[in-house]
């Protein structure tokens, strides 16, 4: 089959390469229409109990991760001018296409009575804007008398305070989110520029619309480093430009089809899609380095380009192409999940890395068949040998100190176990960027005024109509939220509660004193004058029906909280906010559960991290099954295993001991690592079992040729993989960086686990007897096994290779 394929795609190489320029034309047009996505990945299942009732939540309650704040901590903004400079700017927010409104201190409302109608009326507090200093002192002296707003918008202890903007979800989740921030965000320098005062940025919107500009920008950044990298190792290893430049034409069109792909899909780029392209180009280019130290190695037996060419695809395309399929599996597995952005991550790749199998079995072939022959400058790396003499030290180890390199590798094994057992499983909310970015530090801003801006939300159900009403039930909400504004990562909560304490205090007023619920003697003259205006639709009726549902039945609890991370957020909803929710209704009939943004979110790092768990199980046993099916021996599944096994303990060891947490970012490591290495495992053992039939079964000669044969191309490989990967250490993001660093480690650690402790493993329990060794398997794979003489190898002898520019032959 192969050596048919091999004649195919040299005589049909201009047919070819006409068809991947239609294909690669086709996908370029696709891919202009690549977009970003907008909106938040959606990791928990739709039908998870609890973001089915966050769904009903956002039904009932309206969206609780649209608010965007801005906030400052300044006194001169109490100035007159820098104030009026604030009204200025609330006033131009409030009109930006997206912007569904704004709270600030210069529109604030406070409720009065009319005691005509009965009823409370909602009034601007700076309904005439003042004049003179004087003035807004005076006024602001009115602020500070509501207690409603103290710790919402105003800090009580800080004075700071901030603007809330509510977005319209439709900008959030669409392209035009970045025009809008940008709007938003230009307005308040101009602000800052006019003032002096400094403002800070917060809010999912704006941490969303942050991470997407950067995740386009990575994007870029990374396809051309990784190109650069790439270029530099091809140059290093091969010493020509013509080395160089196709193969990185190779990688352009990959990273083309890719894109073009992502398209096809339907799909957009998120976090993990935007790595895709610059993994493909590392991923891509061992193929290319493959293939053309191979063509070199063959056409200097030979002295035919057409020949050597072909034997190259015969030889080594069934290897090569499991050795792409194991790689596909590292990402296939992510296929086998219902998360979505998982499943776009897995599919995409899995695709073009046989995409890229493809192309570069046919471009480099079609290509250089086409150039002029290597020169014999060009062929002097093949006698390069810088690592010998550190093939030769594995070679001392494996043949000489087995005993010792078993002995390292249990105690080494042994000491990853302890770091694994350091490992943490936590994740924040902004946890991919960097802590030095002003997305953190202005969160930090937040935390410390405010107490946090992320949101939490709390839902009690009375199980009756009107029930919320009921004056002890308000009772014992308001007990519950005086235990929340007791925890310091929480805001002041904003409910029903909160309304109809400052209703109270309207009524008397707004006598500061009577910031309370009313009493028995009270309720009804403030429940009447409520219940008037929710009917009208006066007052604050509209903010009224966000806290409690139609038929009065449940009541929202909304609060902020600090990004505190996974692990501290699960203390503290399990073991402080439930036993003070058991302690305080239970028996009266009353239901209280915990949702919002936040909430899921946490839910969404678990199930994410159980499932990556989930898909290494699934590479493993897919990883065998090619094995199995190439070697036709469960023995061959376990010398493949074991080494790679032994990569992902010490790789998860380095983790505890360096203090990286499990998040999903770096489980996702795991599974691809074992892919890529599984490559090694599979190289190096279809190598030895060729040299094993050569060599009369002699395991030890069969090692010996193994390590110097295959052994200098599987480190060549590492290194280029290792380069490769470690230009994500560049990145801003957390968990790109994270995948860098942990990839890169594993490609060092890799070369231990199959240079040396496969090759022992091999030479301990393989003793070339009891096993039929499957010659056709390795007639793709062997230097000399084949027939030197075969028709196929003599009518290729009598082609002639015509280039651009020469003389019509006769």
């Amino acid at each position: 089959m192969w050596s048919k394929l091999a004649l195919f795609v040299i005589k049909q190489r201009r047919f070819l390469l006409l068809l991947l320029a239609v294909i690669t034309v086709f996908m370029a047009w696709k891919a202009k229409d690549v977009e970003m996505t907008y909106d938040f990945a959606q990791v928990v299942s739709p039908d998870d109990p609890e973001m089915v009732y966050f769904q009903r939540f956002k039904k009932t309650f309206g969206e609780d991760g649209n608010v965007l704040v801005l906030g400052l901590q300044d006194s001169s903004i109490y100035r007159l001018g820098n104030f009026t400079e604030l009204r200025a700017l609330t006033d131009t927010l409030t009109k930006v296409k997206g912007v569904n409104g704004v709270l600030s201190v210069t529109r604030l409302i406070a409720l009065g009575k009319d005691t005509a109608k009965q009823q409370f009326v909602a009034h601007p507090i700076f309904q005439k804007f003042p004049e003179t200093q004087g003035q807004l002192d005076s006024l602001m002296r009115v602020v500070n008398r509501l207690e409603f707003y103290k710790g919402q918008l105003i800090s009580s202890t800080t004075g700071a305070t901030l603007l809330a903007l509510t977005m319209d979800p439709a900008y959030l989740n669409s392209s035009r989110r970045q025009a809008v921030m940008n709007e938003i965000l230009g307005h308040a320098e101009r602000f800052t520029q006019k003032t002096g005062i400094r403002l800070h940025y917060a809010g999912l919107p704006y941490v969303r619309s942050t991470m997407t500009s950067k995740v386009a920008g990575e994007m870029k950044f990374f396809v051309m480093l990784t190109i650069l990298v790439m270029g530099v190792t091809l140059l290093t290893f091969f010493r020509t430009w013509s080395a160089v430049l196709f193969p990185l034409l190779v990688v352009a069109v990959v990273v083309i089809w890719c894109v073009g792909s992502m398209v096809l899909f339907g799909f957009k780029i998120n976090l993990l899609t935007g790595l895709i392209p610059s993994i493909l180009i590392v991923i891509s280019i061992p193929n290319c380095t493959y293939l053309l130290s191979r063509y070199h190695y063959d056409f200097r037996k030979s002295g035919n380009q057409v020949l050597a060419m072909t034997r190259v695809i015969r030889k080594i395309g069934l290897v090569t192409l499991m050795n792409n399929t194991t790689t596909a599996i590292g990402f296939f597995v992510f296929c086998f999940t219902n998360i979505a952005i998982l499943y776009q991550f897995g599919l995409v790749a899995t695709v073009n890395i046989f995409a890229a199998f493809i192309i570069s079995f046919i471009m480099i072939p079609a290509v250089f068949t086409y150039l002029p022959p290597p020169t014999p400058k060009q062929l002097e790396h093949l006698d390069a040998k810088p690592l010998t003499k550190l093939l030769e030290f594995f070679e001392h180890l494996v043949l000489d100190k087995r005993a010792t390199v078993y002995v390292a590798a249990v105690v080494m094994v042994g000491l990853s176990l302890l770091g694994i057992s350091k490992v943490k499983s936590v994740a924040y909310m902004v946890d991919d960027l960097p802590k030095d970015s002003s997305v953190n530090s202005d969160l930090k801003f937040f935390e410390q005024h405010f107490n946090g801006i992320m949101p939490l939300e709390i839902v009690v159900d009375t199980g009756k109509k009107r029930g919320i009403f009921k004056l002890k039930n308000l009772e014992k909400i308001d007990r519950f939220e005086a235990f929340l504004r007791t925890q310091p990562v929480l805001t002041t909560p904003v409910s029903i509660v909160t309304f109809l304490k400052a209703a109270t205090q309207a009524f008397y007023n707004d006598n500061p004193e009577y910031y309370r619920l009313p009493d028995n003697s009270e309720k009804n003259f403030v429940l009447s004058y409520l219940a008037k205006a929710q009917a009208t639709g006066a007052g604050n009726a509209k903010l009224l029906r966000s806290f409690v549902d139609s038929t009065g039945q449940k009541a929202r609890i909304s609060l902020k909280i600090a990004d505190i991370g996974s692990r501290n957020l699960d203390t503290l909803l399990t073991h402080q906010i439930q036993p003070q929710i058991k302690e305080i209704f239970n028996g009266t009939g009353m239901d209280v559960k915990l949702t919002g943004t936040t909430i899921i979110f946490t839910k969404g790092n678990e199930f994410l991290i159980n499932t990556l768990k989930e898909s290494l199980f699934w590479a493993f046993g897919l990883v065998g099954l090619v094995v199995l099916l190439l070697f036709r021996s469960i023995r061959a599944v376990f010398f493949t295993l074991l080494p790679n096994l032994v990569t992902l303990l010490l790789t998860g060891g380095l983790m505890g001991f360096f203090g990286i947490p499990l998040k999903p970012s770096t489980a996702l490591i795991f599974s691809i690592a074992l892919g890529i290495d599984g490559d090694n495992s599979i190289h190096l053992l279809a190598k030895f079992r060729q040299e094993l039939a050569v060599n009369g079964r002699r395991v030890k000669a069969a090692i010996r040729t193994t390590l110097s044969e295959a052994g200098t191309s599987m480190l060549y490989t590492s290194i280029t993989l290792f380069l490769g990967f470690a230009v994500f250490a560049f990145s801003e993001f957390g968990g790109t960086k994270a995948l860098g660093l942990l990839m890169s480690a594993s490609l060092l650690i890799t070369n231990f686990s199959n240079l040396i402790l496969l090759p022992c493993l091999l030479v301990t329990f393989e003793h070339g007897k009891d096993e039929e060794i499957d010659k056709s398997m390795l007639r793709h794979y062997d230097d000399d096994y084949h027939e030197e003489d075969d028709d196929t190898e003599l009518n290729l002898n009598r082609m002639t290779v015509k280039r651009l520019g020469d003389a019509p032959s006769a």
